[in-house]
């Protein structure tokens, strides 16, 4: 029977970590977040209060106009927040906004293809906004100049447009501004069929002087997400730098540092991740930069991620150019990896949080993409990937599964060794490894199918949890959303009441059908004699029900149906080895009466 624990054990220990920060994490960061929501919309509702007289600027690096973000939001719409200033229209296959002439600031953008919610009814995604309101997202480039080049473009720049300009896939906007000291700014923006815009700057010096000038850009959020943060999935900064890598800041952290530098490099990028949405700054490869995360709280709580490029100096009757990208979309994997090949942006896959085992969660969803692009559904994608896996996994499991019924086999010679030695367990230990040893049996080869399919389910969820393309994916009947749970519940008969249940009762059909595979699987194999054995054989599978439940429904279709031909495959290989299927005999056991006590 010590095969039989083993094996449980390593079945628990595949879902555990998930069960503790489902039970344990989730639930106390989701109302973390709505008091930090709460304490946000509070702080900003009062007065800004001015900066203290002698204190450094809180963003000494970049313009005296971007240094103080601080008025408070109206209480306009935010309609009504976009049409208070000139705009250059946005219209693409893909998005749909306006950039204000007003800094040339991108804070109008909405992703078409996407809706809150699964109603095709629903509003579409938006994904920037205007700083006037709550919600406030936007995304700017500008200049910092020396004492030569007078007022460089900034948040406060009023940029010329052509009059009735629009911004498409196919047609650039020109933009204009002319300063004092005789610098002519020429800005033209495009934008492809997707979501990366291209802002190329031409500076004319039409002066007396050479100037100086460093570009910036910087993306400022002034609110965090709605939905709870959870350790499987990064949302707030991130950037990579060269030679220091991956870095990844979350707003908790921000907030604890206030700031967070990043030492000057040739080449990179940095930006703010949601979960399925993201903005990223690129600056010209050609020029290096510093960059930062702030978190800034001087009158009105904001985050922000910036770079400033390295001087250029143009002189007298030259012209200076600069080039730097931005993404603002959908976290798309196939248009994430074209846009790092395309514009040899320096592993820029990594803006999709895929993990610890990015070796196997990427070319897992490559799998399950394919069969999608073939068959047009993800769920019969993810049943087909499975079978995959199992027969990756075939040549293991089969010696495993042979191991566990030649363990059956000599069952009744184990049970005469425990007889004949009693309490001498040292005796009784040594004579199980002997027997081992002489049929060939290893104790513990059960255990490694589960344990080495441990990473491949971690993988899974992640690319389930995480990748857009899951999100409202639908399968059959009323799974209209793979990465969201099975929204039925045996509770109200599966939506034949009407009445909604409490979240932690929401036991669905899949979910049933998970635990049925579950409890089918664990009844191929003889019940353990220990009482507290049998007492972990018998509610496993209950509690598992309830535990996966709240798991996203794709993640326990793929449990069930691993379940489903796990239970084909070792009855297959225990007939062919002329051991004994206890799947029958267990299931009449449960309904035979028991006899009573002797008195």
């Amino acid at each position: 029977m010590d095969n039989n624990r083993n094996y449980f054990v390593a079945i628990a220990l595949s879902v555990l970590v998930l069960v503790v920060w489902q039970f344990f994490y989730i639930n106390p960061r989701v109302e973390d977040e709505r008091r930090a929501n709460e304490v946000q919309q509070e702080r900003v509702s009062r007065d800004p209060s001015p900066g203290t007289e002698g204190q450094p600027a809180p963003e000494a690096n970049l313009p005296e106009g971007a240094q103080q973000e601080t008025a408070a939001p109206t209480t306009v719409s935010r309609e009504a927040a976009v049409d208070a200033s000139d705009r250059v229209q946005i219209d693409t296959p893909s998005l749909s906004g306006s950039i204000n002439l007003s800094g040339a600031r991108f804070d109008d953008l909405s992703l078409k293809d996407y809706r809150e919610t699964v109603d095709d009814d629903s509003p579409i995604i938006t994904l920037l906004s205007p700083a006037a309101i709550d919600t406030g997202y936007f995304v700017e480039f500008g200049f910092i100049g020396n004492e030569a080049s007078g007022t460089v473009p900034g948040p406060d720049t009023v940029w010329q447009a052509p009059e009735g300009a629009t911004l498409t896939d196919d047609q650039p906007v020109t933009l204009t501004y002319e300063n004092e000291a005789g610098l002519v700014f020429t800005r033209t923006i495009s934008v492809d069929d997707d979501f990366m815009f291209q802002v190329d700057d031409a500076v004319e010096n039409t002066g007396e002087d050479a100037v100086s000038l460093s570009s910036y850009g910087r993306s400022t959020r002034f609110s965090k997400p709605t939905t709870p943060s959870i350790f499987v999935l990064h949302e707030g900064m991130l950037g990579y730098f060269g030679e220091d890598g991956l870095q990844e800041v979350d707003y908790g952290d921000i907030e604890e540092d206030g700031r967070i530098d990043v030492a000057t490099v040739p080449a990179g990028w940095m930006g703010i991740t949601d979960k399925y949405w993201a903005t990223a700054l690129i600056p010209d490869q050609g020029n290096p930069f510093t960059s930062r995360f702030a978190y800034f709280d001087d009158g009105r709580a904001r985050y922000q991620t910036d770079f400033r490029s390295e001087p250029i100096t143009i002189g007298a009757g030259e012209t200076g150019e600069v080039s730097n990208l931005m993404f603002a979309g959908a976290k798309q994997v196939p248009i994430i990896d074209g846009y790092e090949e395309q514009f040899q942006i320096p592993s820029f896959d990594l803006m999709i949080d895929w993990g610890w085992f990015y070796f196997i969660t990427k070319p897992l969803f490559y799998v399950l993409d394919f069969f999608y692009r073939v068959l047009g559904n993800f769920g019969v994608s993810i049943l087909i990937t499975t079978v995959i896996i199992k027969l990756i996994f075939f040549p293991l499991a089969n010696k495993s599964y042979v191991s566990m019924a030649n363990m059956k086999k000599v069952q009744p010679k184990m049970e005469e060794i425990k007889k004949k030695h009693g309490d001498d367990r040292m005796a009784m230990q040594q004579a199980m490894m002997e027997l081992y040893k002489k049929e060939k049996i290893n104790p513990i080869a059960g255990c490694w199918p589960v344990l080495l399919q441990i990473p491949v389910f971690f993988a899974l969820y992640k690319v389930i949890y995480v990748t857009i393309e899951m999100r409202h994916a639908p399968f059959f009947g009323w799974i209209q959303d793979l990465s969201a749970p099975d929204p039925t519940s045996i509770f109200n008969l599966f939506g034949l009441l009407p009445y909604d249940v409490p979240g932690f009762l929401l036991i669905g059909v899949w979910p049933l059908i998970m635990g049925v595979t579950m409890f089918m699987q664990m009844r191929m194999n003889p019940t353990p004699p220990d009482p507290t054995q049998q007492m972990i054989f018998n509610w496993m599978p209950v509690v598992f029900t309830f535990m996966l439940a709240t798991f996203p429904a794709g993640l326990v279709i793929y449990w069930a149906w691993n379940n489903t031909l796990s239970i084909i495959q070792q009855g297959f290989i225990m007939k062919r080895q002329g051991a004994k299927i206890e799947l029958w005999d267990n299931l009449k056991g449960l309904f035979r009466k028991k006899p009573k006590p002797a008195e």
